[in-house]
């Protein structure tokens, strides 16, 4: 290649080094943003157990298990994302059981994103006075 040919190439490094680093930025940060959201889903669903097995003991209220909830979720994301906690008693098959159903914020940007945006419901067999 000769000078004249290269010529209207100079300076040309910089601006596509600029375009590339914006580009994997964003998808950067886009797959933190990711873990961020499947991590909180993971957290929603924990706390569901977690209070389940809390509300199923004979001598525990449906308000505890709720708040067991929360506190599970505020610790470990530092925000309640936790909009609605649901705590009813049935039956299934003749057992008696409880079912905690968690309705939280699904985190799009940072903790901030779509209200009751992730579901979590767990079973748990309900301990009897005996």
């Amino acid at each position: 290649m000769t000078t004249e040919e290269t010529a209207g190439e100079r300076g040309s490094a910089p601006a596509e080094f600029v375009l590339v680093s914006i580009l994997l930025a964003a998808l950067t940060l886009a797959v933190l943003q990711l873990g961020l959201a499947m991590y909180a889903r993971g957290v929603v669903r924990d706390a569901a157990v977690e209070a389940a097995f809390q509300a199923a003991l004979a001598d525990t209220s449906a308000a505890e298990a709720e708040a067991r909830a929360r506190e599970i979720v505020t610790r470990a994301l530092g925000g309640d994302i936790v909009d609605i906690a649901h705590v009813t008693r049935g039956s299934l098959d003749g057992v008696d059981t409880v079912s905690v159903t968690l309705r939280a914020t699904l985190p799009l940007v940072g903790l901030l994103g779509l209200p009751q945006g992730t579901e979590a419901t767990a079973h748990a067999p309900a301990e009897n006075h005996g």
